[in-house]
């Protein structure tokens, strides 16, 4: 296991990421000051978010229907646990975007290769129970 979403399990037998990368805000404010730099002020953290790139491969994969499952996570609108198979816990976290690229057809239209991006937003646990 590479990784869980919620229920979802990543790995090269369903949808296999090689690439993770994550940015992380901070939220400082400015004030302009005469004949000084601005002043800032410490407001909070800022945004969270994971970008997960990968390939899934016909050859490897058990169905090609992974990313549906992802969408029908997304459309439910629910956080879900991020949790690393080493066990790291990155937090509650929904998906704001799939982006999609199927290559290398087979005659009927099946494809060999399919490039994605996941995007995923982190959100705090108090906004997830709003979200409840």
């Amino acid at each position: 296991m590479l990784m869980s979403y919620g229920t979802f399990v990543f790995s090269l037998s369903t949808v296999a990421y090689d690439q993770l990368q994550r940015q992380m805000t901070w939220r400082h404010a400015r004030t302009a000051r005469v004949g000084a730099r601005p002043a800032t002020q410490f407001l909070g953290v800022g945004e969270d978010t994971i970008t997960l790139q990968g390939l899934i491969s016909a050859e490897l994969a058990d169905d090609l229907h992974g990313l549906d499952d992802l969408r029908d996570l997304a459309s439910e609108g629910m956080p879900q646990a991020l949790v690393e198979g080493t066990g790291r816990v990155y937090g509650s976290y929904v998906i704001e975007g799939i982006k999609e690229t199927r290559k290398e057809l087979f005659a009927d239209g099946t494809p060999r290769l399919i490039d994605f991006q996941l995007d995923l937003l982190c959100v705090d646990d108090a906004t997830a129970e709003v979200l409840a």
